[in-house]
C-alpha cells in the first residue's frame, strides 16, 4: 500500500495534447496497456535518459528521432520493456514508429517510442500494431487519468500532476509517472511524462528539465537499481498566449523551471511513496557538507543500506546502522566529533558519541510513524541535500521474485 498517497488530483488537459490509451492485451488481457500520444504541430519536447549501459532499443530510437525532427507522437507499452533484444529490439522500436507515423501522416522521426515492463523479452508486434490502430481511434483531451494508469507496472496508484502557472498567463502543466522498484538516480529512473502549452524553446525546456530532474527523480531510490528504459519528456505545445520564452534570461524563466521543479518533485516523491512494498516513506537530509556532493555521498549511502532499510521496515530506532553507514560513507577527513544525527526532532548522536539523552523511547516512537525523517549533520561545510527513500519489506521481495509469473 502506498504511503501517504491516494490517487492523482484532476489531470488537467494541456491544450495541444491528445491521448488514446487501449488494452492491446500486450502481457495481461483487459488490461490498459498501450498510450498514444498526440502533439499539436509546432510543438517542442526535450527528454534525458537512462544512463544504463544497456540502454533499451526504444530509448535509443527516441533519442536519436529527437535529434532528427520535431516530435508529433509518443507511443509507450507496458509489459515489456524492449530491452536486450538486440538488433531484433531495434527493428520492433523502429518499426512502432513507422505504424504511427502512416496513420498519424507524420514521419518516422516524428515518433518516439517508450517501453516498460521484463527486459529480454521481445515486444509482440502482433498485438503492439492493432494497438495503435486502436489508440488513434480513441485520442482524447480529457486522457492524463487514463494514461497515468495504462503506464503502471507494479505501481499501486497511477501517479499525475497539474497546475495552473497563475503568474505565467494561466498555463497548464499537466505530467504523469510510472515507477516503483528498479529505482535509483542515474537521470530520471522510471518514465515521466510533462506537457504545457506555455511556448518555450528547446534551450529553455533542456534547462528547466535538467534542474528540475537534478533536484527531484535524481534524489529518489528504492532499491539502488537503474532501470534500461528511464525517460523524462517534456513538452511545450506551443498553444498558449504567452510571448514564447527564447531563453532562460527571460525573466519569465525562473517561475517556469520553479513549476517543472514542483511538477518533477511531487512525481518523483509520488514513486517513493508507491515503492514495491513500502510501509514508511524517508526523508534523508544531510547538511554542513563541504560541497553538495559529499551530503549526496552519505544520504545514497544511508539510502542503500539493507541495515537501514529493514530497521525502518521493523519501526527499529537501530541507529547503530546509520552511524555506520555515515562512517563507511567514503568522505575523506571526516571528524566524528562534528557529526550530528537526529531521528526527526530527536537527536541520537552529538558529537559523534550518542546523546546522553536520549532514549530507546523517544527513538522508537519517531519510528512507529509512516514518514520518517533522518538528519545528519556533518559539521564541516555550508552544502546540502536531501534524498527521499523507502523501508525494505518483505513484500519487496515477493513483488520482485513473483514479477514474471
Amino acid at each position: 500500500m502506498a504511503v501517504g498517497l491516494n490517487e492523482p488530483p484532476v489531470l488537467r488537459p494541456v491544450p495541444g495534447v491528445r491521448l488514446g490509451v487501449v488494452a492491446a492485451g500486450l502481457r495481461k488481457p483487459g488490461r490498459p496497456d498501450l498510450v498514444l500520444m498526440s502533439l499539436a504541430a509546432g510543438s517542442r519536447a526535450v527528454a534525458v535518459f537512462t544512463r544504463n549501459a544497456f540502454r533499451a532499443a526504444p530509448v535509443r530510437v527516441a533519442e536519436a528521432h529527437l535529434q532528427a525532427a520535431t516530435p508529433r507522437y509518443l507511443v509507450i507499452n507496458t509489459g515489456f520493456a524492449n530491452a536486450g533484444t538486440g538488433e531484433q529490439g531495434q527493428r520492433d522500436a523502429e518499426a512502432s514508429c513507422r505504424e504511427v507515423a502512416d496513420l498519424g501522416g507524420c514521419s518516422p522521426e516524428a515518433v518516439l517510442p517508450f517501453s516498460t515492463g521484463v527486459i529480454g523479452e521481445p515486444l509482440p508486434m502482433d498485438r503492439l500494431i492493432p494497438g495503435i490502430a486502436d489508440a488513434f481511434q480513441c485520442l482524447e483531451v480529457e486522457g492524463w487519468a487514463a494514461a497515468a494508469d495504462a503506464i503502471r507496472t507494479t505501481d499501486t496508484v497511477a501517479k499525475g500532476y497539474s497546475e495552473v502557472i497563475e503568474e505565467l498567463d494561466g498555463a497548464i502543466l499537466t505530467g504523469i509517472t510510472k515507477g516503483s522498484g528498479m529505482i535509483r538516480p542515474d537521470m530520471a529512473t522510471m518514465l515521466a511524462f510533462l506537457a504545457t502549452d506555455l511556448p518555450a524553446t528547446e534551450p529553455v525546456l533542456d534547462a528547466a528539465l535538467r534542474r528540475a530532474v537534478d533536484g527531484s527523480f535524481n534524489r529518489i531510490t528504492v532499491d539502488g537499481d537503474t532501470s534500461t528504459n528511464d525517460a523524462a519528456v517534456l513538452v511545450s505545445t506551443h498553444t498558449g498566449h504567452s510571448a514564447p520564452l527564447k531563453s532562460t534570461d527571460d525573466p519569465r524563466f525562473p517561475a517556469f523551471a520553479a513549476a517543472v521543479e514542483r511538477a518533477c518533485t511531487a512525481l518523483a516523491q509520488a514513486i517513493v511513496r508507491d515503492a514495491e512494498g513500502a510501509t514508511r516513506f524517508v526523508t534523508l537530509h544531510v547538511s554542513g557538507g563541504r560541497d553538495e556532493a559529499e551530503c549526496e555521498q552519505v544520504a545514497f549511502t544511508i539510502a542503500h543500506s539493507p541495515l537501514v532499510k529493514t530497521a525502518l521496515f521493523a519501526g527499529d530506532p537501530n541507529w547503530g546502522r546509520i552511524l555506520a553507514a555515515v562512517g563507511r560513507a567514503g568522505i575523506d577527513g571526516l571528524d566524528l566529533t562534528g557529526v550530528t544525527i537526529h531521528l526527526g526532532e530527536v537527536c541520537i548522536v552529538r558529537g559523534g558519541e550518542p546523546a546522553v539523552d536520549y532514549t530507546e523511547e523517544q527513538g522508537a516512537a519517531v519510528m512507529a510513524e509512516s514518514e520518517v525523517t533522518i538528519h545528519v549533520a556533518l559539521g564541516r561545510g555550508d552544502a546540502e541535500a536531501t534524498v527521499w527513500t523507502s523501508d525494505l519489506s518483505y513484500d519487496y521481495v515477493r513483488i520482485n521474485a513473483e514479477y514474471r509469473s
